[in-house]
């Protein structure tokens, strides 16, 4: 049997993180991951270039049962601080729109830097390695089809239930349930809609059109492009609002947030135009959707023979659409996992579990979700970081 100090399940963000700092402490750490190589989901973030950070970090960004359980890390690792490893490893990046921080090349640079990091902290990585067992005695002892390990301390960094296609498999929440741990509600998060049978009918012959619309549900709203696909809608702003959206809620469309269209169209009106209203929406939403949006709505005829509490009625449909999608894609599309280890199962100043001393959680799969936009990378950096301070 061999014998760690610090026994980390997960070479991905967060657990890398994690253990890069403990061996940075002189800890002997070894990382388990039954994946070939680290960092899976690292590799596919952002298209391939890693939306790693945003530099407007902040816990209104963050979900979670308990809001306040994030504060403690994302202040002591910050957007800056992994600013400065990559600059120390001569890794380049962007800035693109709302402060979301990107590779200038590739995010295998940052699969190569937590390496570098590893391997100059001592950290031991064994790959391909299947979790059998996981239990405490005096120490944690963790089976495996390489052997049985034994460390002091043991970081559970497996991810959430999001993208079973590259490894995801929910271990992490079996080994809490396991200590007694409880786990909220898991949920697909920053994932599509589907619409139902009835409603995909009508908006099946949308697919591929995109359109910039602000979204709202549930108090909250986000700005960004909406696409009709086949099955519903995508796009990164129906992707944020996924997260707040429950069964049977409706979302509400402003499908010209920057145009007032009642102003639009009195003014049209004034001037007595003859212009069919699709053809006058047009000239700011795509024109099959404008037509297919008037042909469901309303009975498209000239701007000049409508009144004005019509044409009010008009705009505000226009700024206020209302949608119900049946359901979202699970959890095989899904970005991440709503929810996770109860959040008061944690100490946020360490991320230790309060029932089993020396076990400690990290990244997704405890229950704080990030919005589109580098939020949950940091996150896997920031808890990765704090426990690393302590396991």
């Amino acid at each position: 049997m061999i014998k760690n100090d610090v026994i980390v399940i997960g070479a991905g963000a967060s657990g890398m993180m994690c253990a890069i700092e403990c061996g940075k402490r002189g800890r002997s750490v070894l990382v388990l991951d039954k994946a070939l190589k680290i960092g899976r989901k690292i590799r596919i973030s952002g298209g391939g270039c890693c939306n790693f950070t945003n530099t407007n970090m902040s816990p209104i960004n963050f979900i979670s049962n308990n809001s306040h359980f994030c504060k403690s890390a994302l202040s002591r690792f910050r957007p800056d601080d992994f600013i400065s490893m990559l600059k120390k490893h001569g890794v380049k990046y962007e800035e693109r729109e709302d402060g979301q921080l990107f590779c200038a090349k590739s995010s295998e640079e940052i699969i190569r830097m937590l390496e570098k990091e590893s391997n100059d902290s001592g950290v031991n990585i064994i790959l391909n390695c299947q979790i059998q067992d996981v239990k405490k005695e005096e120490c944690f002892m963790v089976s495996t089809n390489h052997g049985i390990f034994e460390s002091e301390s043991l970081v559970i960094a497996t991810g959430g239930a999001s993208y079973p296609l590259i490894g995801a498999s929910g271990i992490g929440y079996k080994i809490a349930k396991q200590f007694g741990l409880k786990i909220t509600e898991l949920k697909p998060a920053l994932v599509p809609f589907i619409f139902s049978r009835k409603d995909l009918s009508i908006f099946g012959e949308l697919s591929g059109i995109s359109i910039d619309a602000a979204i709202k549900c549930n108090k909250m709203e986000f700005r960004g492009s909406i696409l009709f696909t086949h099955k519903g809608l995508s796009g990164p702003a129906i992707l944020q609002i996924s997260s707040y959206w429950k069964k049977d809620d409706a979302i509400v469309i402003d499908l010209s947030p920057d145009i007032d269209i009642y102003g639009f169209l009195i003014e049209k009106q004034q001037g007595k135009s003859k212009i069919e209203i699709h053809n006058l929406l047009s000239q700011y939403l795509p024109s099959r959707f404008a037509k297919f949006w008037c042909d469901s709505h309303i009975q498209s005829k000239p701007v000049n023979q409508y009144n004005e509490k019509e044409l009010k009625g008009i705009a505000n449909l226009v700024h206020n659409w209302e949608v119900k999608p049946d359901s979202t894609e699970d959890f095989k599309i899904a970005e991440v996992t709503l929810g996770g280890i109860d959040t008061d199962e944690l100490s946020s100043k360490t991320m230790e579990s309060r029932r089993v001393k020396g076990l400690y959680f990290t990244g997704e799969v405890i229950d704080v979700t990030g919005q589109l936009g580098g939020y949950n990378l940091h996150w896997a950096w920031a808890s990765g970081f704090v426990a690393g301070q302590f396991a």
